[in-house]
């Protein structure tokens, strides 16, 4: 039986409630000024199906200038630079390429005041996930004015489909302030800055031990050195903004990005020759080198509990594609 997600939330004012006219009262609702619903039923699915068509169509052809139209922030550069990559290998396209298709779909809307605006798509794919089931998709969409296109910026899937459980008043889900007046453990404005000094440095006790960090530290420290060749990593915020929705429990979902560099050096008499599925993202001529230097973008989707509940923001997913290669 299909697992029905906790991402279901009515929603009954269309999108154009922005900047909607009564003209019996002569009243202008401003999207700006006025809390209302991010979108509504109907264009959340018209949304998802634009997001599905055009993602079928870039992965089908291999042109990354596609993307732009339907995923925006992380997400664009992470599967932008995955159709690069791919394009480096098969210049004349995928016709082999096994359609993505959603059942199932359910919509997070919660009511803002201002832009950006944003809601959660939730669907059952027909990838298959880790432990070999259907994964369901959660699709965090967003936009910066109500003549914009409703665009993906961050995708998470979770374990067994088990998703966290979303506060839900009246029909719609709470949106969670970035900055300090969350009050979550960590601000989700300041998560990118923080899970990149964790994973520079291992300083700090925010972060609950597990796979995307002390974990993936000590993979990186199992990597450093090897015979004849020396990798260094440097993580950096993103300027990318979050997305942040209230749980049941007082705390927060947060969809938010970082970016992270890696120089790999081998030692003289030795050459780094770059594979075939990275010469799609490679800046510059392909060459042999000692030197070369990679960069990375992530994003990360977390639980952060409420200030007064204690305890570490648990990594619950995290997807990354190299966006860059440059030999030094």
């Amino acid at each position: 039986m299909t697992r029905r997600s906790p991402f279901r939330v009515p929603a009954t004012l269309t999108s154009a409630a922005a900047a909607l006219v009564v003209l019996s009262g002569c009243m202008t609702v401003h999207g700006e000024r006025e809390v209302l619903p991010a979108v509504s039923q109907a264009d959340a699915a018209k949304a998802l199906t634009h997001f599905t068509d055009g993602f079928n169509k870039a992965n089908r052809t291999l042109d990354a200038s596609k993307n732009t139209a339907f995923e925006a922030g992380a997400l664009l550069a992470i599967d932008q630079a995955g159709i690069k990559a791919a394009h480096g290998v098969r210049p004349n396209g995928n016709p082999d390429f096994t359609p993505l298709a959603f059942t199932d779909a359910h919509f997070t809307v919660p009511q803002q005041k201002g832009w950006p605006k944003f809601f959660v798509a939730d669907a059952l794919s027909n990838r298959r996930g880790p432990g070999g089931q259907n994964a369901r998709w959660f699709l965090a969409f967003s936009r910066n004015g109500v003549h914009e296109k409703w665009r993906a910026s961050y995708l998470a899937t979770f374990a067994a489909n088990k998703a966290p459980k979303l506060k839900v008043t009246d029909g719609y889900a709470e949106a969670v302030p970035v900055d300090g007046s969350s009050g979550l453990a960590l601000a989700p404005g300041q998560l990118s800055t923080a899970y990149a000094d964790y994973l520079n440095t291992g300083k700090g006790d925010a972060f609950a031990p597990g796979q995307e960090t002390d974990r993936l530290r000590a993979w990186r420290a199992s990597q450093a050195n090897q015979p004849g060749a020396r990798i260094q990593w440097q993580d950096q915020a993103s300027e990318l903004p979050p997305i942040a929705l209230r749980t049941t429990d007082g705390g927060a979902l947060v969809f938010f990005s970082t970016v992270y560099h890696q120089q790999k050096t081998v030692s003289k008499g030795l050459m780094i020759t770059v594979p075939p599925e990275l010469r799609g993202i490679l800046e510059g001529p392909t060459k042999n080198t000692t030197r070369m230097a990679f960069t990375t973008v992530s994003g990360q989707t977390v639980l952060v509990p409420a200030k007064s509940a204690g305890g570490k923001i648990e990594v619950l997913d995290r997807i990354e594609a190299k966006t860059s290669a440059k030999a030094l």
